[in-house]
């Protein structure tokens, strides 16, 4: 690696993430406002991205105390750090749960997700399953 690159690399390590981070919330906090006034987002689905908030700040809260009481980062503290996780997957999933397709919505031609032991009807004209 020539000198030049090897020198910015070693000032871009130095750099305080804190602010980027702070201005990273800006343009999703903008998103939750959007999907919040757009009446065919999905509802859960947006409950489930605000719970992302919510995971970034039980992880906010658990790094300080890995730091205070542990003297540690969150990540070598497992109990912490998983339980900081479970707050992202439970976001997730709700945010799973928000677009998972629905029959009753399926426009003519669209395929529709059936759990197991339904069986999907044969139209016999090229008509749309939802259709029959």
């Amino acid at each position: 690696m020539s000198l030049p690159l090897a020198d910015w690399f070693q000032r871009l390590g130095g750099v305080d993430p804190a602010p980027f981070f702070v201005l990273s919330l800006l343009p999703y906090l903008a998103f939750l406002w959007w999907a919040q006034k757009v009446r065919a987002f999905p509802r859960l689905a947006l409950r489930g991205f605000q719970l992302t908030l919510l995971f970034v700040a039980v992880t906010i809260a658990a790094a300080v105390v890995a730091q205070l009481v542990y003297g540690r980062q969150l990540a070598d503290v497992d109990p912490l750090h998983g339980g900081a996780e479970a707050f992202l997957t439970l976001s997730n999933l709700v945010v799973l749960l928000g677009f998972r397709p629905r029959q009753e919505a399926a426009l003519p031609g669209e395929q529709v997700l059936r759990g197991r032991g339904a069986a999907a009807p044969d139209p016999e004209d090229g008509a749309s399953a939802s259709a029959s």
